[in-house]
Formats: C-alpha cells, sequence, structure tokens
C-alpha cells in the first residue's frame, strides 16, 4: 500500500496549551522553498506522497483555465475556493454555471450546508435544504463543467479519471509540480484527488505564485490571472472570519488550505512553503507556514504577530483564555 510519512519521519511542529500544561501535539512535515526555487529548509519527510486535498484546486482551475475557459477575476477565484457558501459565493457560482445554462443538477459535489453560520441559520429558518450549490467545492465543480461544455465533453462522468477534463487535471499537476503521482482516489468533493510529495507540491504552488499574465506561455498567463485573483479577492477564496482570506487579505499571500492538515503559501517574493500536519488537524497549520515563512525573511514577523490572534489560535476554559497553540519547531 503506498501511504504517507510515518510519525516515526515527523517532527513537532505545535502544540496547544491549556493553563501552562501542553495538552496536544501536532507532528508533521514542511518544506520551504526559495524565491529560485532552491530548498531553504526542511522539517521531517518531504518526499513521501501526501494527498494535497484542497491544495488541488489551482492546479484543477487551471486546467480549466487552459480549456479554453475564461476566468478572471471573482470567476477566478471562486473556481479555485474552498468557499463558506455565503450569497455571493453562490452568486459567483451559479454565474459560472450560466455561462452554457448548466444546470444546478449537473453539480456532482454532495449536497451541503453553507459553512457561513449566518447564511446556515437564514437557510434553515426559510425553511430551504441543504444542495450541492453550498457546498465549499461547488466552484471548481462548476468551472470543470463549464470547460466541458464549451468542448463539447460529456458534463455526465466529469468526475472519471479518464474523462478528458481530468486528464487535463493530471497533467496540469504533472506539469507544474514536476512529478507523477505516486496513488490516486477520490476526495470528499467526488473529484480525483493525486498523491505527490511536499516538495513536488510546494515547487507547483510556488510555479503558479510566480506566474505573470502577461507571460508569453498560455498556460503560465492562465496561472498568472488566477495567481492576481486570489491575491485581489482574497474573500471568495475562503470567506469571512476563515484564515485562508484573512491571511490574503493582511498578507497579500498566496494561500490554500487544504484538508487533513495540508496548507501551501506563496509570498510576492516567491518563498514558499508546503506542510502537512499528520494527524489531519488544521488548527496550527496556518500559523506554522506564516512563521516558517517569516524565518524565511519573506514577510515580517511583526505581521505575523499581529494576524495571530485572528486565527482562533486561543485555548479558552469557562469561556476565558487560558492557553494558546503556537508552533514550536522554532
Amino acid at each position: 500500500m503506498v501511504e504517507t510519512f510515518s510519525v516515526e519521519n515527523a517532527v513537532e511542529l505545535a502544540i496547544v496549551e491549556r493553563s501552562g500544561f501542553v495538552e496536544s501535539r501536532h507532528a508533521g512535515s514542511a518544506i520551504v522553498l526559495g524565491t529560485s526555487g532552491e530548498v531553504l529548509r526542511t522539517l521531517g519527510d518531504v518526499t513521501s506522497p501526501v494527498y494535497p486535498r484542497s491544495a488541488m484546486k489551482p492546479f484543477q482551475a487551471i486546467a480549466s483555465m487552459a480549456s479554453g475557459v475564461t476566468l478572471r477575476g471573482e470567476d477566478a477565484a471562486i473556481a479555485t475556493a474552498s468557499h463558506s457558501g455565503t450569497p455571493k459565493h453562490v452568486e459567483l457560482v451559479r454565474g459560472l454555471l450560466a455561462r452554457a445554462s448548466i444546470p444546478e443538477a449537473a453539480l456532482g459535489c454532495p449536497a451541503a450546508w453553507p459553512i457561513d453560520r449566518p447564511t446556515r441559520d437564514a437557510m434553515v429558518r426559510q425553511g430551504l435544504a441543504q444542495a450541492p450549490i453550498y457546498m465549499e467545492c461547488s466552484g471548481k465543480h462548476a468551472a470543470m463543467l463549464l470547460a466541458c461544455a464549451q468542448n463539447g465533453w460529456p458534463l455526465a462522468g466529469y468526475l472519471t479519471p479518464g474523462h478528458p477534463l481530468q486528464k487535463r487535471v493530471l497533467d496540469v499537476l504533472e506539469r507544474f509540480t514536476g512529478e507523477r503521482p505516486a496513488a490516486s482516489g477520490v476526495d470528499g468533493c467526488g473529484a480525483p484527488v493525486h498523491a505527490i510529495s511536499l516538495t513536488g507540491l510546494a515547487r507547483g504552488i510556488a510555479r503558479i505564485a510566480g506566474s505573470k499574465s502577461n507571460s508569453p506561455f498560455a498556460i503560465y498567463r492562465e496561472a498568472g490571472f488566477l495567481a492576481e485573483a486570489v491575491r485581489e479577492h482574497g474573500w471568495v477564496v475562503a470567506g469571512p472570519g476563515l484564515s485562508d482570506s484573512t491571511v490574503i487579505d493582511r498578507l497579500g499571500l498566496f494561500i490554500k488550505g487544504g484538508a487533513e492538515g495540508i496548507v501551501v503559501a506563496a509570498a510576492e517574493n516567491g518563498t514558499t512553503v508546503a506542510l502537512k500536519v499528520l494527524d489531519g488537524n488544521l488548527r496550527a497549520a496556518t500559523i506554522v507556514a506564516l512563521h516558517l515563512l517569516a524565518d524565511a525573511g519573506a514577510i515580517a514577523p511583526a505581521d505575523v504577530d499581529a494576524l495571530a490572534p485572528e486565527l482562533g489560535l486561543t485555548v479558552l476554559g469557562g469561556g476565558l483564555p487560558v492557553g494558546v497553540i503556537r508552533p514550536t519547531y522554532l
């Protein structure tokens, strides 16, 4: 069986401290690439495969764009988003589907409630039901369906590995990461997900984040438009109060979290981090990634410290602060 790295090959990345007592520890692995793609730092095993989960979305969005779908600004951002299902997010998804008169029923992601609590509460009060369009990956799926419609590919079965669109996704992933997947599976949203190393994932994200919309090469132009969209429309990428949107808006990073402890982040100067928290818990992942970028001189430590209170790192006891989640690899 192909598998990710082991506990023995991981390092402690962060702890959960409650009332002066270390209650939990998060182990994992991470890699930091420099402005020219050189390896600046590794923690743990960065060569064993990991499923990128939602950190796959930038590659999937580029695959749709490279298939002839023009996505710019907020439309590009929603295609790579793990959105919280606010009315504005849903409006963007419906806008993509409307371009080719694609029915919402064609979405292959599972039905879900919005992550955004006010939106969910409003739906419950109105007697509305969960639906695929509220699922956090629906923007990606809408872009995929639009690519299929524009190319005359069948909408049915667009998530199967042999479908032309999914072959395009795999080609984009391999081109940007420089790796062939060690394994493939089914993501939570139903789309194929491919296992690559943290090194390959960091390399791929660095290439996307560093791409320019005036590149002489078409696929890198599309990557450039995507990178611009993420940085300019952070609210689309996640949602109000969610860490990815907060980090984008405050620090200008290209960042994407994924299930099971994955985070990728690239600074404006090209320094890039990819990490996985081995137990799959994301609560410490963003702050560890930000500290790694600060250690590399890509962002100011003071800016990280100022942002930290907005990342949900406070440990509560009886409703009052009694501890904190903090990096310990330092």
